[in-house]
C-alpha cells in the first residue's frame, strides 16, 4: 500500500475520486487526464492544492484497485476525509471526468452509480449534475 504521509485533504479526496473514475475501465484516457489537470489547475476548490499530490493520489487509487476490497477502502477514505458539503462537488467532478472523452463506458457508469449511493446524492440532484456534464462535453 502506498504510504500517504498525512491524512487525505478534501482536495486529495476529490482528486482520488476523479482518478478512480478515469481508471475504472482499466484505460486512463488522455481526455480524462486533461480534465483532471484542468480541474486542479482552475477550480477555486483547488486554489491552494499542491498539484504534485495528484501523482500520490494516482498511486493510492491504483494500489487500492489491486486489492479485493479496494473500492470499499477508497470510499471509506473519501467519506472520512471529504466534508459532506463537498459530496455533490465530488460527484460533479466524477461526472466531468467520465464524460471528458465523449463516451460513458459501462465501468464508468457503474462507478458513478456507486458514487451516488456511497455519497448519498439525491436522485434529482444527480440527474441535474449528469445533464450538466453531458452538456459541457457534447462534441462541436
Amino acid at each position: 500500500m502506498t504510504d500517504i504521509s498525512h491524512p487525505l485533504s478534501p482536495q486529495d479526496s476529490l482528486v482520488a475520486l476523479m482518478i478512480a473514475v478515469s481508471a475504472s475501465d482499466e484505460n486512463v484516457r488522455t481526455a480524462e487526464l486533461v480534465k483532471i489537470e484542468s480541474a486542479v489547475d482552475n477550480l477555486p476548490i483547488f486554489g491552494d492544492y499542491d498539484a504534485d499530490r495528484v501523482s500520490d493520489m494516482a498511486r493510492l487509487v491504483f494500489d487500492l484497485f489491486e486489492q479485493e476490497d479496494g473500492l470499499d477502502a477508497l470510499f471509506g477514505l473519501i467519506r472520512d476525509n471529504l466534508p459532506e458539503r463537498l459530496f455533490e462537488t465530488a460527484y460533479a467532478l466524477a461526472c466531468d471526468v467520465a464524460a471528458a472523452d465523449g463516451t460513458l463506458r459501462e465501468a464508468e457508469l457503474r462507478l458513478l452509480e456507486e458514487i451516488r449511493y456511497e455519497l448519498n446524492i439525491d436522485r434529482l440532484h444527480a440527474a441535474a449534475i449528469e445533464r450538466g456534464a453531458r452538456a459541457r462535453h457534447l462534441p462541436g
